[in-house]
């Protein structure tokens, strides 16, 4: 299991045709994030039972998230409606495939901070006023609406503190998925060389 800094890292291991072993990434630079993926996609079907037709809104640092990547491509592909929040400097219209920018907020991403440098655009403060979870957008979800977050969370920044535990977050949830989510993938790659 690889987590690298460097997109796509993984496929010069691949090329080189020396490793003799599997691969299992765990998440390259801002690429990709399977195994947060699986998990999301996990904690979604516990919820509702489908993918099909579900409003999914991913907000957040899209740009920088190997995570929004990985449930973009997937969730498409499994009859999802994906829509995308957060700055426009951090959205780019490769994305428009898969869904489309708008200002509403249900699945948060973590504010990369190691990814911008010292000039991050926003402060704290003013990200969670235009952007974050607040608990007056909390008060306007829809009965059946879920909070997600791949988490760690950045308090009070994407979601209001007191939001992180509220009865529509399912943030624990993932947390729990993710073990379940990873052991089964060490185990399809122990049985594979079985």
């Amino acid at each position: 299991v690889v987590r690298h800094s460097e997109v796509d890292y993984y496929k010069q291991l691949i090329d080189s045709r020396t490793i003799q072993t599997s691969i299992v990434n765990g998440g390259d630079g801002s690429g990709q994030h399977p195994s947060q993926c699986l998990l999301d996609l996990m904690t979604i079907y516990e919820e509702f039972g489908t993918f099909e037709n579900l409003k999914i809104c991913i907000a957040g640092d899209i740009t920088h998230s190997r995570v929004a990547k990985s449930n973009m491509q997937i969730l498409k592909r499994l009859g999802a409606h994906l829509y995308f929040a957060g700055p426009a400097e951090w959205y780019s219209n490769e994305f428009d495939v898969y869904g489309q920018h708008v200002a509403i907020v249900l699945m948060l991403l973590r504010v990369q901070h190691e990814r911008h440098g010292d000039d991050k655009g926003f402060s704290k403060e003013d990200y969670h006023a235009l952007y974050g979870l607040t608990e007056e957008r909390y008060a306007k979800l829809a009965d059946q609406a879920i909070i997600m977050h791949p988490a760690p969370v950045n308090r009070d920044v994407e979601i209001a503190d007191s939001l992180v535990e509220a009865p529509k977050a399912r943030i624990v949830a993932q947390m729990q998925n993710g073990v379940f989510v990873r052991m089964a993938i060490i185990e399809a790659i122990l049985n594979g060389k079985a």
